[in-house]
């Protein structure tokens, strides 16, 4: 692998599915790496032509700190896709799902600094509302403010985005209430670009996401909460650090559509539930923090940023070790 641009998912499906597949021949096509990192249940002889796999043993043996506290079982797997993509001397890193298909204009070229609709010092903010007509929030989003309708700015400006999230047409991020009251497919707009930054809080997820170098650190997936909250509660740390170091997170038309894998929507709901409850209350105290500006204070400010979470009771201690593997392996790598 050799290529500035990867590709990384986690999976746990066969080689023939057809999504795993469908990027295998675009990344070829396109110059991205493609690395998928595997789980307990992936199947032993896994191979796709120009795929790297990453399985549990490959995982282990890569020599990161990191990978021998993972637990298995666990989408943060795919923090090891990610350092795997830093070794290979990525510069972007894009991410995504085995139910996301990509459209043409996934694999155009990705500039961090990109002309958008900024806001600033607007609280929580549904950005789906800019998109869409639709009464539409994304996972995660605060269900106090889902009737608020967003101002539509009219004036862009060029804005610095190391973090972009490209929305998903026909299934797209919404969460279980969503699911089991309001329609799908939802079809989003080709609205103007928006970035969100300043005391602004939109959750992000994992399904369409571009990171550049300067915000690897802030990939991070948390292992030891829920499942339906790893990628939210990873979306509002990096909001927040972001905010020092006058970083804007962007987000973009749909670039990918969405064949949603099985899911039963009551599981998703029990687990969304602790967001449901919390997230508004730990955006305030994230909001709160002391933070320092500047690069080299990422670590500490994702280890203060992260000690909120523990000291609400919603990720458990233990979360710190493998945190501090995380950084320990990034900066090796990206040093």
């Amino acid at each position: 692998m050799n290529s500035n641009i990867s590709l990384v998912i986690t999976s746990i499906s066969h080689p023939e599915n057809k999504v795993l597949q469908d990027y295998a021949r675009k990344t070829s096509q396109h110059g991205f790496n493609y690395i998928i990192a595997g789980d307990e249940k992936s199947p032993e002889d896994f191979f796709i032509e120009g795929c790297h796999f990453l399985s549990l043993k490959r995982q282990r043996e890569s020599g990161f700190s990191l990978a021998e506290l993972l637990p298995t079982r666990h989408y943060a797997r795919k923090n090891i896709g990610y350092l795997e993509a830093m070794r290979a001397g990525s510069h972007i890193i894009v991410e995504t799902d085995d139910d996301n298909y990509a459209k043409a204009d996934f694999w155009e070229k990705r500039e961090a600094c990109v002309q958008a609709r900024l806001y600033e010092n607007e609280g929580w903010l549904n950005v789906f509302k800019l998109f869409s007509e639709q009464n539409i929030w994304p996972r995660g989003f605060s269900l106090k403010h889902i009737n608020n309708i967003p101002e539509n700015k009219s004036v862009e400006q060029s804005c610095y985005c190391p973090i972009q999230q490209g929305l998903a047409d026909e299934n797209p991020d919404v969460d279980a209430i969503y699911r089991m009251i309001l329609p799908l497919p939802v079809t989003f707009g080709q609205a103007p670009n928006v970035v969100i930054g300043n005391h602004t809080w939109c959750p992000f997820n994992s399904q369409n996401t571009t990171w550049f170098k300067e915000a690897f650190p802030l990939m991070y997936l948390p292992s030891y909460c829920s499942f339906r909250m790893t990628d939210i509660w990873r979306s509002f740390v990096a909001q927040r650090i972001c905010w020092e170091n006058e970083m804007g997170v962007l987000f973009h038309h749909a670039t990918v559509w969405q064949e949603r894998n099985e899911h039963d929507l009551l599981v998703d709901f029990r687990d969304e539930f602790i967001g449901y409850m919390n997230n508004n209350i730990l955006v305030e105290r994230l909001n709160a923090l002391t933070l320092r500006k500047g690069a080299e204070h990422i670590p500490a400010n994702l280890l203060a940023c992260y000690q909120v979470f523990i000291d609400m009771n919603l990720i458990a201690e233990k979360e710190l070790d493998l945190l501090h593997a995380w950084i320990e392996d990034v900066y090796l790598l990206t040093k």
